[in-house]
């Protein structure tokens, strides 16, 4: 029987959403509220009840945009233990960039879904920045986005994380160009990393997401667990229907039955890919 708590986990996709101490921008498309709410207080709570030692914080878009003094604030707070993915423009200087990174952030969000197609082309220069500190990109993309993702990541000099298994289109089934297309970024130049997250957003109600399981396996075996990670996407936005932290890496023990296998994507792939460990 494993002891899920006791085995080291590292958070690697979650938000820090508190208004009351850091409020929202004036002119942001979506307001989170009641329960999408997620302090620093619970966050910590929540790990200390499930054996989560560290955490890489993903800037919220929603309330908060490039205003990234939310996530700046926990990072500090973690003693610089935890890392952090920025929102940034693409005119970012060099010289703030290696600010962000010496603040203990690893990387930028290119969040596509959130913008009209053809947008991050004008990053060039931005992701030559980002070689140049080897820093990330932390993609997220659904569907048939990925065929833009790819164009748009494929020869980079960049490492690349991508959020929540790729937002896999689970009616076009895992035969389907887009999925063998999402696949095809294990064989990237340079490195990425797949978050094992966020299953709510691409399967079905209720927990487990079983329509989900086939997915999680098949991208496992093109990424292998040295380059598979965890994520809980914490507090968990824009849900319509109830999610719950605890059950979240239970379901990944589930899905993973080796125990080394289990370990990898739980800690030891971030560690060495976010944290250089």
């Amino acid at each position: 029987m494993r002891d899920l708590i006791a085995l080291p986990k590292i958070d690697c996709h979650l938000h820090r959403v508190e208004p009351a101490l850091f409020p929202y921008r004036a002119e942001t498309a979506y307001v989170p509220a009641g329960q999408e709410i997620g302090t620093l207080a619970q966050m910590r709570a929540v790990f200390g009840a499930l054996g989560v030692t560290k955490a890489l914080l993903v800037q919220p878009t929603s309330g908060y945009g490039p205003e990234n003094g939310v996530m700046l604030d926990a990072i500090a707070r973690s003693g610089l233990s935890w890392r952090g993915m920025a929102v940034v423009g693409p005119e970012t200087s060099l010289e703030a960039l290696a600010a962000l990174k010496q603040a203990g952030v690893v990387g930028v969000t290119y969040h596509l879904t959130a913008h009209p197609p053809g947008h991050y082309r004008g990053f060039a220069a931005l992701a030559e920045k980002l070689a140049a500190l080897d820093m990330i990109i932390d993609v997220q993309f659904a569907g048939e986005g990925v065929f833009e993702a790819w164009e748009l990541l494929k020869d980079l000099p960049v490492r690349v994380a991508i959020d929540h298994c790729g937002v896999p289109d689970l009616a076009a089934g895992l035969t389907s160009p887009g999925f063998k297309a999402l696949l095809n970024f294990a064989t990237r130049p340079a490195e990425t990393v797949i978050k094992l997250s966020g299953y709510h957003k691409f399967a079905p109600f209720p927990w487990p997401f079983e329509a989900a399981h086939g997915a999680v396996a098949a991208l496992i075996g093109a990424f292998t667990p040295g380059r598979c990670v965890w994520g809980s996407d914490w507090p968990f936005l824009r849900v319509t229907e109830r999610v719950d932290y605890a059950p979240l890496p239970v379901l990944m023990a589930k899905l993973v039955a080796d125990d080394a296998a289990l370990a990898q994507i739980f800690y030891h792939t971030a560690e060495r890919f976010f944290w250089g460990g």
